[in-house]
């Protein structure tokens, strides 16, 4: 396979720039995730006088020691629970991320019970659902580590409230579709979410911390005028040993995480196991040794330009990324703005869709043969996405673009393989449609720090509105104020601007996750690896989800 020569000067003054330009925004990331992580240490005094593991201190414990861990949503929420930069507190309450526990895969969902003593926000709802989705689709194992003080009723939201049901539903779709369900309670879990535990396959249940009930004993007294104690209701000791809501009764947080640990090691679901069902493909084997790329992964931190104005060859991220920078350019003369081909990536086979401009006909048309043929091989489709849409115009128009496009989302829309998705510069109009966005159901999707997403560019709908604005005054017969056309160019400019980057769209969980560039290889082997052993796994689908006496 030909290998790909960069043409990038790495002692360039403009490469300095573009990489300490990339590096304040991963910077800025990284200040954000601190500032979750330390407010829910703040919490520590009070969790050692309750004997308690932070939850932080939980999710380390149940994870294998030195494995790799993928967090996941970190930006999820920021700037929704306080509009104030200073102030607002990203992750949204929950900790959730692809992590091994004694052997096996799983999702992890945590609730940050430092934060707000773990009380569900409208975007952890979200974000929890999210997890849910990527532990079915990926047959990973679910494992949540529960401690919340419910619903916020002082944002209390109708929708949130209905919505909230998926939670629950999912759980019992997972479980039905042969994916086990392990609930720790390490504290509260209250009125629905005590549906939590009840709708999940094992439950571990920590002795005078744990507390399940439908209605508290405040509640309960209004209700009904009955007076029971926390206990009584929904402690540990009586679910596990009357209601038989628990399975296991342990002594303390490190207790449940040991019990759950053997709980999943006894599932079934190692890696050497789903590795053993492996069908003789090379595409299915667990994979062994692979070449790292010829040009350094580092230096993705300079190749790319902050400003999605400025052109620039996606060669030379593909170079950064692939096994030994090898890829085989699929039609390079045919719709060349339009970058498609094969490659490999940690030893996984891979086929590449990306941009060097605007999709146009023979761009699309292209990618929808390519798309087509990577699902014939059982090739994962990587996206990544660099690109102001599809081109306008009256040539492009009488030449198909429309009907093309249309063929190229079908294409996408229905894959057959693991799409992943990375946001690595423009994603502006049906471009961020054409090439997988998050509507498009991608497995993964993720996002650089100088990645722009939107309809269009701020400027082209601010004159869009200015032209139609005029041309309603004129049709009638009303003078033309410029003064106020050019405030509301600068109001929708601002508006695009203020909603188009990264951090804004990652807060809204349109992408799993705002990554530094220079981890994307990384990042892309193992939501890989989490595909291919997917594919792997057998698993034993029943009726219903596991149900309790």
């Amino acid at each position: 396979m030909p290998r790909l020569d960069s043409r990038v000067d790495v002692n360039a003054e403009r490469f300095a720039e573009q990489r300490s330009g990339m590096l304040a925004l991963v910077d800025a990331l990284r200040a954000l995730e601190a500032r979750t992580r330390e407010a829910s240490a703040r919490a520590a005094s009070l969790f050692e006088r309750r004997g308690q593991l932070l939850p932080r201190e939980r999710v380390a414990r149940l994870l294998d020691p030195g494995s790799p861990w993928l967090e996941l949503s970190t930006m999820a929420g920021h700037l929704l629970d306080d509009a104030d930069p200073a102030r607002s507190v990203p992750g949204a309450g929950v900790i959730c991320g692809i992590g091994f526990v004694a052997g096996a895969r799983c999702l992890v969902s945590a609730s940050d019970s430092g934060i707000d003593a773990g009380a569900i926000q409208s975007m952890g709802r979200e974000k929890m659902l999210r997890a849910q989705q990527i532990a079915l689709e990926n047959r990973l194992p679910f494992v949540q580590l529960i401690e919340s003080a419910g619903a916020n009723l002082l944002r209390y939201r109708v929708e949130d409230f209905i919505e909230g049901g998926r939670l629950f539903c999912n759980l019992a779709r997972l479980s039905a579709a042969g994916i086990p369900v392990v609930a720790v309670v390490h504290g509260s879990s209250t009125a629905g979410g005590a549906y939590l535990p009840g709708l999940s396959d094992h439950v571990i249940m920590v002795r005078g911390r744990a507390r399940a009930f439908l209605a508290g004993p405040p509640l309960l007294r209004a209700a009904t005028g009955e007076i029971a104690t926390d206990e009584e209701l929904g402690g540990a000791e009586m679910h596990t040993s009357v209601s038989g809501l628990g399975e296991y009764l342990a002594q303390d947080d490190a207790d449940a995480i040991r019990i759950a640990r053997e709980v999943v090691g006894r599932l079934g679901f190692s890696r050497e196991r789903a590795g053993s069902q492996a069908r003789g493909d090379s595409q299915d084997r667990p994979l062994a040794d692979f070449d790292e790329p010829a040009c350094d992964p580092d230096e993705l931190a300079g190749v790319v330009p902050l400003d999605f104005r400025q052109p620039f060859d996606m060669r030379e991220v593909i170079a950064r990324l692939v096994d030994g920078s090898r890829f085989l350019e699929f039609q390079p003369d045919f719709g060349p703005q339009t970058v498609c081909g094969h490659a490999e990536l940690h030893g996984h086979r891979i086929g590449i869709v990306t941009n060097n401009g605007p999709l146009d006909p023979a761009g699309s048309n292209k990618a929808t043969h390519f798309i087509q043929a990577c699902c014939q091989s059982g090739a994962a489709l990587l996206y990544l996405q660099n690109t102001t849409g599809y081109i306008v115009g009256r040539a492009s128009e009488q030449a198909g673009m429309i009907k093309h496009g249309s063929k190229m989302i079908q294409a996408v829309s229905n894959a057959t393989v693991p799409s992943i998705t990375i946001h690595c510069g423009a994603s502006f109009g049906a471009g961020n449609y054409g090439m997988c966005g998050r509507a498009f159901g991608p497995r993964f999707v993720f996002s650089w720090p100088n990645a722009r997403t939107a309809v269009m560019g701020g400027e082209q709908a601010a004159l869009t509105m200015r032209l139609v604005t005029e041309a309603t005054a004129r049709r009638r017969g009303e003078p033309v104020d410029a003064a106020k056309l050019d405030a509301l160019e600068r109001r929708i400019v601002e508006n695009f601007e203020r909603q188009s980057g990264a951090l804004h769209t990652s807060a809204r969980l349109l992408d799993d996750g705002v990554v530094d560039p220079r981890d994307t290889r990384k990042l892309l082997g193992f939501v890989l690896d989490t595909c291919a052993e997917a594919a792997r796994r057998p698993l034993h689908p029943i009726s219903f989800g596991v149900a309790r006496p």
